[in-house]
């Protein structure tokens, strides 16, 4: 064989190679990726997101809510279920705020939306003693179309919780990739 010959045959290989190995680097391989079975958003919440702002005595409170998606995927990559789990840390509020929801809605910054996710919280289960609490809820069944939706676009969904003294809402945080 040629020079020339050996020269195209190794450059061809090593073009080869890389792109192979690209591909078995595929986003699976990341457990948080947006093609991944589990995939992780977080949302701070704050009073001062909801619309309107809110200007009782919740005003105060502040926190931040951890949610893992758990997927199920066919052989294309498409969701065909969903479960979500919630882990959620709440501060700063009047002692004694009971919490009557919470829910992952649609709407971007500034506009509200209808709950698109309910993680099941009834009126007056959570109550934050000394203003602070945390709560979880695993297993909370969405939709594969819902699930989709959130992970094409993390931001144009948002968490909040309810209380009794603001049940229009208490705390606010858009969602985003936990990274």
């Amino acid at each position: 064989m040629s020079r020339w010959k050996t020269s195209r045959l190794i450059a061809a290989l090593a073009v080869f190679a890389s792109v192979a190995a690209g591909a078995a680097c595929d986003d699976d391989d990341n457990p948080n990726s947006p093609t991944g079975n589990e995939v992780k958003l977080i949302a701070g919440l704050s009073p001062f997101n909801e619309v309107p702002a809110v200007s009782t005595a919740d005003s105060s409170g502040s926190g931040l809510v951890t949610i893992t998606l758990n997927l199920t995927r066919n052989a294309a990559g498409t969701i065909t279920a969903a479960t979500a789990d919630f882990n959620v840390s709440l501060t700063g509020f009047p002692s004694g705020t009971t919490l009557n929801a919470a829910h992952i809605h649609p709407g971007v910054t500034g506009v509200n939306g209808p709950p698109a996710v309910d993680t099941g919280l009834t009126p007056g289960q959570i109550v934050l003693t000394n203003g602070a609490a945390s709560f979880t809820r695993a297993g909370v069944v969405l939709t594969p179309a819902t699930a989709q939706s959130i992970i094409s676009n993390p931001a144009g969904f948002y968490f909040n919780v309810h209380s009794a003294l603001t049940p229009s809402g208490a705390a606010r945080g858009q969602l985003q990739f936990q990274g």
